[in-house]
């Protein structure tokens, strides 16, 4: 068997690593070529070219390697047309992926899978219609994607999302980063974002309700995992943070070690909105989530979005027990509220997240194993029940 797979990212280059094992496991001697990162070629795929050529994010990236991405989707796809694989499977990346897709759909029979379905029920759902053109099968990391990918004609598999594989903190491990920084009462996470633009915007918003809820909860130790990228910026924002706040920087802690025991460790968190959601879910910290764009990006956001929320704990379990502070609701006074009262009385966010981790395949076999089994099941005329 020939699998062509593609990634663009670190995320998509997790994915296809763990696809890739599933399928070795279930079809010895499988092949791979396509593009990938480190982790997929490692389970050994043949990769055309390096991934990061392909990693372009934003629409004034795109614009500016234009060329040469048009000229990568053209490669790849000449490259599945002339092997003839028995499936192509692309993840995410959407704007390279899709390209690719719908070239070889033009010149060829090649079955095509795309894994990570698009947010098409959060914005933009005409996106999966496009799709259904030149997209067999679509692999799905929440369990309430595939009625909206099946709507447009598309078959669609809920596979399980890797966070539930992710590794975690133990309770001894927690209990020793609390000792190590000397914090014997309540510990809250912060969490600003990886971007520049998150962090200057978003700092001053923190930093005022940082403050009003220590005031609240004398004692309380803060602590705050840097991004790389961004740990200078937030060492600057934090210098006048009470109570000695813990800065976890990334180059001390390469292996994440330290930031998983504080997620565990931690009675509450912070936190910008994104994945990290999910992160803190797994670790079984509830959250107040906190974020604001531009103008501009809030009134488009604002018309586009088809959700009344968007965090994935709220999405998933389909309770409203995260409270989101979005856009102009962004304000330091209801945010330290809504933190002192979720210290005060975590338990249905918590239920909400356990219920969440269930639902993301939890206990169940890995994401990377199911995928596996739908692409497969796809292959043999099945339905694709993953």
């Amino acid at each position: 068997m020939h699998v062509f797979i593609t990634a663009g990212e670190a995320s998509g280059d997790k994915l296809g690593a763990a696809l890739m094992a599933g399928l070795k496991t279930l079809v010895p001697g499988v092949r791979f070529t396509g593009v990938g990162g480190p982790r997929m070629i490692a389970e050994g795929l043949e990769s055309l070219f390096p991934m990061d050529e392909i990693s372009v994010m934003g629409i004034t990236e795109i614009l500016k390697e234009y060329r040469h991405l048009k000229a990568r989707i053209r490669q790849t796809a000449e490259a599945v047309v002339t092997a003839q694989p028995d499936v192509l499977v692309t993840i995410d990346l959407p704007e390279f992926s899709l390209r690719v897709a719908r070239l070889v759909k033009a010149a060829s029979d090649v079955r095509t899978v795309h894994y990570v379905a698009p947010t098409v029920w959060a914005w933009r759902p005409k996106r999966a219609v496009k799709m259904a053109a030149h997209v067999d099968q679509v692999l799905a990391l929440l369990p309430f994607e595939p009625p909206y990918m099946e709507a447009a004609g598309i078959p669609c598999d809920f596979v399980g999302h890797p966070v539930v594989t992710d590794p975690l903190a133990s309770a001894a491990e927690a209990q020793a980063f609390r000792a190590r920084h000397g914090i014997d009462g309540e510990m809250a996470l912060v969490l600003p974002g990886s971007r520049r633009s998150e962090i200057a915007r978003l700092m001053p918003v923190l930093t005022d309700a940082v403050h009003r809820i220590a005031a609240a909860r004398p004692g309380l130790r803060l602590v705050v995992p840097m991004a790389a990228n961004v740990a200078l910026a937030v060492r600057a924002a934090t210098r006048d943070w009470p109570g000695n706040p813990v800065l976890i920087d990334p180059a001390e802690d390469p292996d994440g070690a330290d930031k998983r025991a504080a997620f565990r460790a931690a009675d509450a968190a912070l936190a910008a909105s994104g994945t990290v959601a999910l992160e803190l879910a797994a670790a079984g910290t509830p959250m107040v989530v906190a974020y604001d764009m531009g103008w501009l990006s809030r009134q488009i956001i604002g018309r586009l979005l088809l959700v009344d929320s968007v965090n994935l704990v709220n999405l998933v379990s389909g309770t409203r027990t995260v409270p989101e502070f979005i856009g102009k609701a962004c304000r330091p006074e209801p945010i330290a509220r809504a933190f002192t009262a979720l210290l005060d009385a975590p338990e249905a966010q918590r239920e909400a997240m356990a219920d969440t981790m269930r639902q993301l395949g939890l206990h169940e076999d890995p994401p990377g194993l199911r995928a596996a089994r739908a692409v497969l099941d796809g292959l043999s005329g099945g339905t694709g029940s993953a």
